[in-house]
């Protein structure tokens, strides 16, 4: 089992609370709210966004890279699978 279905209720209730962070952006857009009210709300939306990579991360970590008892060729591929993230999410 991955170590993010074990958790997954909680992942999912995250995911959850962050699309309806995104719905409150859509509306506020679509109402005209000010400039200062949309940032905050997509300044909200980011902020969860990082808070689930941040978990999602430190599990993969935890779970793929620092595991005792892995092997080079797993722990290997782990590590780069994180670096592609990391890249990613720097750009």
């Amino acid at each position: 089992m991955a170590h993010t279905q074990e958790n997954s209720s909680e992942l999912i209730a995250r995911v959850r609370r962050i699309a309806g962070q995104v719905s409150a952006v859509e509306r506020g857009l679509e109402r005209g709210a000010s400039c200062g009210e949309v940032l905050h709300l997509v300044a909200a939306v980011r902020g969860a966004v990082n808070g689930l990579l941040d978990e999602i991360i430190v599990e993969h970590l935890d779970q793929h890279v620092a595991k005792p008892g892995l092997n080079d060729a797993d722990r290997l591929h782990a590590a780069e699978e994180l670096k592609t993230v990391v890249r990613r999410y720097s750009k």
